[in-house]
């Protein structure tokens, strides 16, 4: 089967899905082929236009200033990202409205209003400027997924600092690195942070990393879980530190290109990357997207069941909504435990509408099968998002059938940590194919290419590249520009370069397949692992599927596949067979795995991704390498 051909048959062409016509009737509906025409004519224009939604100090005289690869957008404009996410609602009718709803794993409840969160958040402002934090300091965030998370960065944000936000599943060395790279001087941290009935040690971790940060000057401790924890440098208790400080805080007026955060990405390999973003064009980008992408309205409760510590808890919990003034829920856990059906519980008590989850739940879910979203009331739900790696077409079905209960969109998400907001979205009242991120966001000229940079044509995968510049795009890599620009423009000429590995059908629609490294040649063909891992989950007896590349003499390389099953099948030899031939018959067969093993659990990170790297390690003989962000009892090799 040829390439093209092998790509035709996974991109489900036939299949289409229109919202409901309920949906369409009280949805934001815009004509996106004109906006998207009119948006990238002029992108300037576009996005002035947008930017000004929006409250600024003062307004900028050029809108792009592009010297390739660097970027400054709304050049000469003061703002801060904080007054528009918080501030300027407090003098509006939604100074009581919630902002928060949270639950822990615990039982723990909390409601927080715009007014107390503001409140709050200045405490905590006044007392890093009492403990000598200064505009563009860096301030270390080590928490569970409590609200004060969302204080910590706010109050960072409002006086100038930078906050450096580390996924609390990071183990003292990978916090240790981050914190000495920043030259954090102050660690906000938490005694701990329940995660399936057990506590994370996060204070523990934290003083064995300060011990060895001499730029920390404080550690302030959230008590979470009132556990006993050893004394650290200079502690001072969450408490403490705002006993007394004042509810009002100025705000800083910052330039539009000054550093709101920076947030490193946990590579496979190498050094972590410090990826930089600013006030202006992050907000806006996180501003629109979460607007148009979401459908919000001031009734809904938006749900993402993300962790801050990732750049889609930055802009999907803290920013995004936030900026549009929404009500959201956030909890701490697992998404299933105590039981398979927690996040439909939470959906069905609180009477969630927006849920923007991940793939790898979803597969879960898949997993534990339908009785569990079946027990509960899921009518509250009107639209469904997916975010973190390209959705497989089984899962996205699943999800619309069994979670939207066919009536609500699915709006399948593509973006980085070095993009800071979405790219390539359906908007929610657009047609959707399952597995598909549909086309780019207006604004956003992305293009599939092959290496030199001209456009594949239809169902010819190539590079996923960024033809123009953004505002919500990075600003480099920290202290390492040169990276920066041999990393993400060197590759293609000319282009921002992704890294992954994309395909547009006929209609003009985007697939990612995956990361470029995780594109297998087989004798010649250019198979995503993506496409197999979708085949093997279409089959009845598959839970969930990660494919690597294995090195064969004659094929330069052919699939592996490590595949956990469904309850009630049995691993065996006959079911090897079974599935090698389901996916030669689903693809072709040069995607025909060579081998398969079962695992109980794929590896996965805290946030729900598949480790595929710990995969290619287990089967070179090689060492893990830095493991802290695995969910517990999830090494490849415990069968």
């Amino acid at each position: 089967m040829s390439e093209k051909l092998a790509l035709e048959s996974v991109l489900h062409e036939d299949r289409i899905y229109k919202p409901s016509a309920d949906f369409v009737r009280n949805a934001w509906v815009p004509d996106y082929q004109k906006l998207y025409d009119e948006s990238v004519k002029d992108i300037e224009k576009f996005w002035e236009k947008v930017a000004q939604d929006l409250e600024w100090f003062r307004p900028w005289n050029k809108v792009l200033q592009w010297d390739y690869p660097f970027s400054n957008w709304f050049v000469g404009a003061s703002c801060n990202i904080v007054h528009n996410a918080l501030d300027r609602h407090i003098n509006t009718w939604r100074r009581h409205k919630v902002a928060l709803l949270w639950e822990g794993e615990n039982g723990d409840r909390r409601t927080i209003t715009y007014h107390q969160l503001y409140c709050e958040v200045n405490r905590l402002a006044n007392a890093l400027i009492g403990m000598g934090v200064k505009r563009g300091d860096r301030v270390t965030i080590y928490l569970p997924v409590i609200p004060e998370i969302a204080v910590s960065m706010l109050a960072c944000a409002k006086i100038g600092a930078v906050h450096s936000v580390v996924f609390g599943g990071f183990s003292a060395e990978a916090l240790r690195d981050r914190i000495q790279d920043a030259e954090s001087k102050i660690v906000i941290t938490a005694d701990g942070a329940y995660y399936r009935n057990t506590i994370v040690p996060l204070k523990e971790n934290a003083n064995k990393a300060v011990a060895q940060c001499p730029t920390v000057e404080h550690v302030i401790v959230v008590r979470r879980t009132g556990k006993e924890t050893p004394a650290g440098r200079n502690d001072i208790t969450w408490e403490d530190a705002l006993r007394g400080q004042s509810i009002e805080c100025s705000t800083e007026h910052m330039d539009s290109n000054d550093l709101l955060y920076v947030l490193y990405t946990s590579g496979s390999t190498g050094k972590p990357k410090g990826i930089l973003h600013r006030h202006g064009g992050y907000m806006v980008g996180a501003y629109i997207t979460t607007k148009w992408i979401f459908d919000l309205k001031e009734t809904d409760l938006y749900w993402c069941p993300a962790d801050p510590g990732w750049v889609t808890g930055h802009s999907y919990i803290v920013y995004g909504p936030l900026l549009n003034g929404a009500t959201q829920f956030i909890c701490e856990g697992a998404p299933d435990y105590p039981q398979p059906d927690r996040w439909w519980s939470i959906v069905e008590r609180h009477q969630v509408n927006i849920l923007y989850g991940t793939p790898t739940a979803i597969r879960l879910f898949m997993k534990y099968g339908e009785e569990w979203p079946k027990k509960h009331d899921l009518s509250s739900l009107r639209l469904l998002g997916t975010v973190g790696e390209p959705i497989n077409p089984e899962a996205w079905i699943w999800y619309h059938k069994n979670i939207g209960r066919e009536r609500c969109p699915i709006v399948d998400t593509w973006w980085q940590t070095e993009t800071g907001a979405i790219m390539i979205s359906p908007l929610p009242s657009y047609p959707l194919k399952p597995g598909s991120a549909a086309k780019p966001f207006p604004g956003i000229v992305a293009d599939v290419v092959d290496r030199e940079g001209n456009t594949q044509p239809a169902n010819v995968g190539g590079y996923l590249v960024i033809r123009k510049p953004w505002p919500s795009m990075l600003a480099s890599i920290y202290k390492d520009p040169e990276r920066y620009r041999q990393q993400y423009w060197s590759i293609v000429p000319g282009v921002y370069t992704t890294g992954d590995a994309a395909v547009r059908d006929s209609d003009g629609y985007i697939r990612v397949m995956g990361r470029m490294d995780d594109v297998l040649n087989v004798a010649g063909h250019r198979l995503g692992t993506m496409e197999i891992e979708s085949a093997l989950v279409h089959h009845p007896a598959v839970a969930e599927a990660a494919v690597i590349g294995k090195p064969h003499d004659i094929k330069g390389e052919v699939p592996k596949a490590f595949v956990t099953l469904r309850p009630g099948f049995e691993k065996n030899a006959a079911l090897v067979e079974q599935l090698k031939e389901h996916v030669a018959e689903q693809i072709g067969k040069i995607a025909r795995p060579e081998e398969i093993d079962f695992l109980d659990r794929l590896p996965k990170t805290r946030s729900g991704k598949i480790m595929r790297r710990l995969l290619k390690a287990r089967e070179r003989g090689e060492a893990y390498g830095d493991i802290s962000t695995l969910e517990p009892g999830s090494i490849p090799d415990e069968e």
